[in-house]
């Protein structure tokens, strides 16, 4: 049976010959303290007694976590009642204080004394025990020995560290058969949905679940390191270390822990702020999410879009591909010919792929790997499975090659793909692909064909301009399905005001559901409103052209006389600002809900300023056009006032400014400029809204002059940014609230040119280990800054020209 164990440095590379996986932390020991750490045959330890280590780090006893009244036999550091490392009872809580842990028949029980004499734990012992006795030692292992328990010299017949629960520390042992498995939640240490163990027997890989699927993995174990952890080790914070079996002084407590949420986190003690810090955690970024690429895709973090083909390979749905969902994944743009004139290209810096369906050797060479995979038409790729020593054995992979990841910084590791020949020779001369002549051929006739077809809709379109006049002019452009009226008002009860779900300036928006089922939100232009038409073009326009999973999607639209209406998928959370501002919802969104709202916001916001067909500027950024949809996913809608920048044009004038303030730029809101940087400004606000839980205006700070930037800069220049949080979110994560705020800061600050692109805070929130630059004065730093320009059209209430939402 393979385990993965953390052991001390000196035990390193004998146990790589029997254990394929290897975690090592250090742990923190103070003074040696005669305190009781015992418990004898004829003793029992009751519900307010505890057992603590010689040198006082760890204490064993009873206790309640967080809000929780139940109560469980534990272990935890002793300076930090809250870090649990071990839990004996965890589904099988006791009530109330009448816990009793004590011997019977040699073995261990924790006994519900209020109810009855059943163990609702035991040791389950099989050995025979003559004299047992149980001690908590220095490391957090609890043991039973057995005979001469007076100088704990006894034979070792039970320990903890053998049933770890969510925590690891130096010695414990996880195997196939030996998960680490997460809490419910901080306030109960049940079996959780996320597990974590080494997975296959040979090469080994750890692996993260959720439930039955795959969440991570470390990618196999190559002599030196995990090929997906590579980081990791390169860190010198995370070099591996040992304790020498005695207490030492002066080293750091640290821990990994599987939290409820579906990290593995590892977490270091600060001496000095007395608190746990996260030094790293996994899944770190999207690209270690298990397949976001798909079968034989690539995710490099370092590039946008993240998601791109291996060599020689091509998206499986061009259309899927253009819409950035890329799960469907790649295949072969040229089938191998199995012939002997295939050939193999070099990848360099990956996690190797998932071992599904693969071979492996221990002594083969990697020449000998190479013609091995040529001979196997099968093969589709091979590599050392071994490189430490200047690299040995064997790994070859069959069928789809599945979750690789640009990572490994020092490029020992590498991959060869087999590929045609045709495929190896265009990726090798001069670094680009030989076309074909024949397909420059049908390239070149597929592009007069596409000239004459625009030329032949241009002359069509202006005969039924002439024909049809102006009166079905709102007609001509739009590339959208056309729903009847009669079907619309059928589906929202004839705009019924009990489907009313939002109303604004722009109209009213209705829920509805269509007669196949489908539920939809319409947005019913106002007759009054002068902005309508020009508005409902512009939206029909722009959004039909986009396709993202954080954009709202446009179904739809309807024209009836001088009706004009949008349909929309129906978001049935409603919009941001919903949850956020409100002190009972708020509590529905925990901070990993919010950071994967802030995530998502950016992707579509990058999506918008970079990777569509069209640069697109929002205008009108805010929380009220955040919408969720049935798992609280976020959506950016409202895109009537967008704007399209073409070309190589980075910024424009307007002399009608429209937007929100609060959220509008101080060169847009003052001078008319809008840019990329315009909706990076109002990404900044949204992004300390949702930390912060308050809007920028009307902050309520006891120092009236400071909206919520200003309040955010004090905090940030006196060095207590984290309380601006207060205490609303208690599961949140230091590392990233901090960053968050800080990325927040770097996004509002006054100059355009000092805010970073969505590219960049994008690769910022996502990676663990990039070094922040330090933000300057943010705009509007006070409330009264924020002036409202003359004869401009904006919004003082936060709803302007389009607002989808079900209320």
């Amino acid at each position: 049976m393979e385990k993965l164990k953390l052991v001390n440095h000196h035990q390193w590379r004998p146990l790589l010959t029997t254990l394929s996986v290897f975690f090592c932390i250090f742990m923190s020991i103070s003074s040696i303290s005669t305190t009781t750490d015992t418990l004898l045959a004829n003793q029992s330890l009751t519900d307010g007694q505890t057992l603590i280590s010689s040198d006082q780090t760890f204490e064993l006893g009873f206790f309640s976590p967080g809000k929780s009244n139940n109560r469980y036999l534990g272990i935890w550091f002793k300076n930090s009642s809250s870090a649990v490392v071990w839990v004996a009872n965890r589904a099988n809580p006791i009530s109330d204080s009448s816990g009793i842990l004590t011997f019977q028949n040699g073995n261990l029980i924790l006994l519900n004394g209020s109810k009855s004499e059943t163990p609702v734990w035991s040791s389950n012992m099989n050995t025979t025990v003559a004299s047992p006795a149980a001690q908590l030692l220095w490391t957090g292992n609890f043991v039973v020995r057995d005979g001469n328990s007076s100088n704990n010299s006894g034979r070792l017949v039970w320990r903890s560290f053998d049933y770890p629960v969510d925590t690891l520390l130096v010695g414990v042992n996880i195997s196939r058969h030996k998960d680490l498995v997460s809490w419910t939640s901080r306030d109960d240490p049940s079996p959780g949905r996320y597990s974590f163990s080494v997975d296959t027997p040979r090469p080994s890989q750890l692996v993260l679940r959720n439930g039955s699927t795959t969440w991570f993995r470390s990618g196999p174990w190559n002599g030196l390191r995990f090929t997906g952890l590579s980081y990791f080790w390169l860190n010198p914070v995370f070099t591996p270390s040992f304790s020498s079996g005695a207490p030492e002084t002066d080293l750091v407590y640290r821990r990994i822990v599987l939290s409820p949420s579906g990290k593995l986190e590892r977490l270091s003690w600060n001496n000095q702020s007395r608190q746990w810090s996260v030094l790293y955690y996994v899944p770190n970024d999207v690209c270690d999410e298990y397949g976001f690429c798909g079968a034989n895709g690539v995710c490099d973090m370092g590039k946008s879009p993240v998601c791109e083909c291996l060599a020689g390979f091509m998206p499986k749905n061009w259309e899927e591909w253009g819409r950035m969902d890329w799960r469907g994944g790649c295949v072969r743009r040229t089938a191998l010919e199995n012939g002997g004139r295939d050939g193999f290209f070099q990848i360099q810096k990956s996690k190797l792929p998932d071992v599904l369906d693969y071979w492996t050797s221990s002594d083969m060479s990697l020449d000998g790997c190479k013609r091995e995979c040529l001979r196997n038409v099968s093969c589709v790729a091979y590599a050392n499975s071994d490189i430490s020593e200047g690299g040995k054995g064997c790994i070859m992979w069959f069928g789809d090659l599945m979750d690789i990841k640009v990572l490994d910084p020092d490029g020992l590791q590498q991959l060869y793909l087999k590929l045609a020949s045709s495929d190896i020779e265009a990726l090798t001369s001069s670094g680009k692909k030989n076309i074909p002549m024949v397909l420059i051929v049908v390239l070149s006739v597929g592009v007069l064909i596409a000239i004459l077809g625009v030329i032949g809709w241009y002359i069509i379109r202006r005969r039924r301009k002439k024909t049809e006049g102006e009166r079905n002019t709102d007609d001509d452009d739009l590339d959208l399905p056309l729903y009847d009226w009669i079907t619309i008002a059928a589906a929202t009860g004839n705009f019924s005001s009990t489907n009313k779900i939002g109303e604004g300036g722009f109209g009213s928006v209705y829920k509805g559901k269509l007669v196949e089922g489908q539920e939809i939100a319409v947005k019913r232009l106002s007759m009054d409103s002068g902005q309508g038409i020009t508005e409902f073009k512009n939206e029909v326009s722009l959004i039909s052209k986009l396709q993202h999973r954080n954009l709202v999607k446009l179904l739809g639209c309807c024209i009836h006389g001088h009706e004009k209406l949008l349909i929309y998928e129906y978001m049935p959370n409603e919009s941001l600002d919903y949850f956020i501002y409100d002190k009972e919802r708020s509590n529905l969104l925990d901070w990993k809900k919010r950071f994967d709202i802030i995530m998502g916001v950016a992707r579509g916001l990058l999506y918008l300023h970079q990777d569509s067909r069209l640069r697109i500027i929002h205008r009108d950024f805010k929380t009220s056009n955040i919408l969720l949809d049935g798992e609280l996913n976020p959506k950016i809608s409202d895109f009537g006032m967008a704007r399209i920048l073409g070309g190589d044009q980075i910024e424009a004038k307007t002399k009608r400014v429209v937007g929100t303030y609060g959220y509008m730029s101080p060169e847009y809101a003052l001078e008319g400029f809008f840019s990329t940087k315009s909706d990076v400004f109002s990404f900044g606000i949204v992004v300390l809204e949702i930390v912060s839980g308050k809007k920028n205006r009307g902050f309520g700070n006891s120092d009236e002059e400071h909206n919520l930037l200003g309040n955010t800069w004090t905090l940030w220049k006196e060095g207590k940014p984290m309380e601006l949080m207060g205490n609303a979110l208690e599961s949140c994560i230091p590392s990233e609230v901090l960053k968050c705020i800080q990325v927040g800061l770097l996004c509002v600050q006054q100059l355009p040119k000092d805010r970073p692109t969505m590219s960049s805070v994008v690769s910022m929130l996502s990676s663990e280990m990039v070094s922040l630059p330090q933000p300057i004065l943010p705009g509007y730093f006070t409330e009264t800054s924020i002036g409202v320009v003359k004869g401009d059209s904006h919004s003082e209430n936060g709803v302007t020209i389009t607002l989808l939402g079900g209320r």
